[in-house]
């Protein structure tokens, strides 16, 4: 970790160094850990594409998908340091900078629907939540939807019992932890880019993914098993840096306010299609077998892994949970 932060202070400074002081093309480096044909691919492309139509070439956007330049655990200090600009990390990955609260977004069962996310994100709570970022030199510019998550193993996962003793793949987040352990499987926290070839190996046993980054990713072919549960949300912030989006001209700023404000309509709009469409994909291609659980399966499920929203309250704030509760009328 050491070698990699001196390396990318380096690069950072060495972009600094190279800047004239005059007047010239600005480049943003949008980097981010998924393919380009989902549901963020697509919006940061498009944000791309906006960008530089708005500000009329002044702003070049360089895309880096599929972890070309940083996996998940190097993203954000890569940003900080400035050798980055622009990021679309998963809500999860605010833990470990100090912002434990965006983990709620990973509590099983949290959001009863669509509706009820867009009420906090777009709302008094979402805004709030980003302005925990601004002391970590991060600026929240958006939040973009990626849908619910489905389970995938090598066997049936049909009811809590089947989780126990398997080794599942989760992001770097406390309360997915915690929602494995409910489950009595073994959480395996992994880099989204290594995860493939984890579950080609047997290195873990399974995963959650919304369809989109199951599809993307290949990972149908090495599971032959999945199940419909939409029992945790995954979306994502667009971050960028607070001293290079501080330091632009106001006109410019203003453009890419715009081109992102459109970016992220459209990323959004198109989640829940890219999703149905990486499903049926799956379906036909033979490789997974897809359940969708009984209205008593699923009710088996809640039980199981609601108790984690009480255990984890400490951690992603009491008040918060209970706001959020307020907003999407979930029952406590």
């Amino acid at each position: 970790m050491k070698r990699f932060l001196a390396t990318v202070a380096a690069l950072a400074v060495a972009a600094a160094l190279a800047a004239p002081a005059v007047a010239q093309e600005v480049v943003i480096k949008f980097s981010h850990v998924v393919a380009p044909n989902t549901p963020k691919g697509k919006g940061a492309d498009r944000f791309k594409e906006l960008a530089e139509k708005y500000t009329a070439g002044k702003v070049k956007v360089e895309v880096y998908p599929n972890s070309q330049l940083y996996k998940d655990k190097e993203e954000l200090e890569a940003l900080q340091l400035g050798a980055v600009q622009m990021l679309a990390p998963s809500l999860a990955k605010f833990g470990p900078l100090g912002a434990k609260e965006f983990e709620i977004f990973d509590l099983p069962f949290i959001f009863p629907s669509k509706e009820a996310l867009v009420k906090v994100t777009n709302g008094a709570i979402g805004k709030a939540l980003f302005k925990k970022l601004e002391d970590k030199g991060i600026i929240g510019l958006a939040y973009w939807d990626n849908g619910f998550k489905i389970m995938s193993a090598n066997k049936p996962l049909k009811s809590p019992d089947d989780f126990l003793g398997l080794k599942m793949r989760i992001q770097s987040s406390k309360v997915l932890e915690a929602q494995m352990k409910a489950l009595g499987a073994l959480p395996q926290v992994m880099a989204f880019s290594e995860v493939y070839q984890g579950l080609q190996t047997g290195v873990v046993d399974g995963t959650e993914n919304p369809p989109s980054n199951m599809y993307t990713q290949k990972m149908h072919e090495v599971q032959k098993y999945a199940t419909l549960s939409d029992h945790g949300y995954l979306g994502y912030a667009v971050i960028v840096n607070k001293k290079f989006w501080d330091g632009l001209p106001a006109d410019i700023r203003g453009n890419l306010e715009k081109a992102m404000a459109e970016a992220t309509t459209y990323a959004n709009d198109i989640a829940q299609k890219e999703n149905d469409d990486a499903l049926a994909a799956m379906k036909a291609s033979g490789k997974t077998e897809f359940y969708t659980l009984t209205a008593a399966e699923k009710a088996a499920w809640m039980k199981a892994m609601k108790p984690v929203h009480d255990e984890m309250a400490g951690r992603v704030g009491k008040d918060l949970l209970a706001e959020i509760y307020r907003e999407t009328g979930v029952a406590k």
